[in-house]
């Protein structure tokens, strides 16, 4: 029988536990868990997940608890991110990956593959008088999942930098407002920065599975706060007609929702325009055996319309995505070929027979 696996991203959107901020815990939960429900996820990539103080001091993913109580999730092997040597999380904008099925490996990557780049800011107010380093906000989240088959596959969990402008000293009149134009700009480029390195990052990673294993099963998931057709998303896939390199073309990590009709594509409202900014990308060799897509963006609210009253929804302001695929059983293998890059199947002999 084959063996059929869901992987699904979902941004909840500062799911915290604060008596001081709408809405609360108690008021997201009815909306929020019917959807998690609803994903039916074998393995499920979360984003904006925030720590809880317990009395110790130490942090505690007690409002995730709480959500995926009643639900199958409940029960599933989870690895989150971990703030430096501490073992504890993060306060704010944690990565979790569930899983249905045992996690054999576990890893995070901050800098790893790719070191903090050096700038000196041109616009600050006083003077940046010597280059900094500018780091990404958050870790990559790697898991490498068994599946009940005997294979195993690699889900990379990721939240790259938002679009918004990164703060520049002596530019801002608030938190929202800025002097200048100039230093509104740079602020997006510094962001920018962000993205596209942690996107580099990524792509090494993915590079340094292949070499271990040409026909690994890779799936990157997360927000990555960009269309499948932007640059930091152009990176991570290594698309041939980039590299110009042939022998890259197993190597390129494919965008799922492109099957999905286009005015239906999207996860996120901006402005009154759907934006897809959530996705999972994968191996050619998960290609093989993927059978669609979902996003289930029926409920969304656009938070972003200039001048709008402020509402606090209850609901993610993005749509959770979905990949579902039917894997073949224990007795058949896949294998890149070496010298067309192409696939291969592999029968498991039984009782001397083929």
């Amino acid at each position: 029988m084959p063996t059929k696996l869901r992987i699904a991203t979902f941004n909840l959107m500062n799911l915290e536990d604060r008596r001081d901020r709408l809405p609360r815990l108690e008021e997201r939960i009815p909306v929020l868990r019917p959807q998690l429900v609803r994903l039916d996820a074998d393995i499920l990539c979360l984003q904006e997940v925030c720590g809880q103080r317990e009395r110790g001091g130490n942090l505690r993913l007690d409002a995730m608890d709480r959500l995926l109580e009643c639900t199958p999730y409940e029960s599933y092997e989870r690895v989150t991110t971990i703030e430096g040597n501490s073992g504890h999380v993060f306060e704010h904008h944690n990565l979790v990956i569930l899983s249905r099925y045992d996690i054999v490996e576990r890893h995070q990557y901050m800098h790893e593959y790719a070191p903090s780049p050096r700038y000196q800011k041109v616009t600050a107010l006083p003077e940046e008088r010597e280059a900094r380093e500018i780091s990404w906000e958050r870790p990559i989240l790697h898991a490498k999942v068994q599946l009940p088959n005997n294979m195993t596959v690699d889900v990379i969990n990721l939240h790259l930098k938002s679009r918004r402008p990164t703060s520049i000293q002596g530019h801002k009149l608030n938190e929202r407002t800025w002097k200048t134009a100039s230093g509104w700009a740079e602020g997006v480029f510094i962001s920018s920065m962000k993205r596209i390195g942690q996107a580099l990052e990524t792509r090494i990673l993915i590079d340094k599975l292949f070499d271990e294993n040409p026909s690994a099963l890779i799936a990157v998931c997360g927000d990555f706060n960009e269309e499948f057709d932007e640059v930091s998303i152009e990176a991570i896939r290594g698309d041939v007609e980039n590299t110009g390199n042939m022998n890259l073309a197993m190597r390129v990590m494919v965008p799922t929702e492109r099957n999905i009709p286009e005015p239906a594509r999207y996860s996120l409202l901006h402005n009154g325009k759907g934006k897809m900014l959530d996705h999972i990308l994968v191996s050619r060799t998960l290609l093989a055996y993927f059978k669609g897509s979902e996003v289930h963006n029926e409920l969304l609210h656009d938070e972003s319309i200039v001048f709008a009253p402020k509402i606090f929804y209850p609901e993610s302001d993005h749509a959770p995505v979905i990949a579902h695929f039917e894997l073949p059983d224990s007795r058949i293998r896949w294998s890149v070929g070496t010298r067309q890059g192409g696939i291969k199947a592999h029968t498991k002999s039984e009782g001397g027979r083929r």
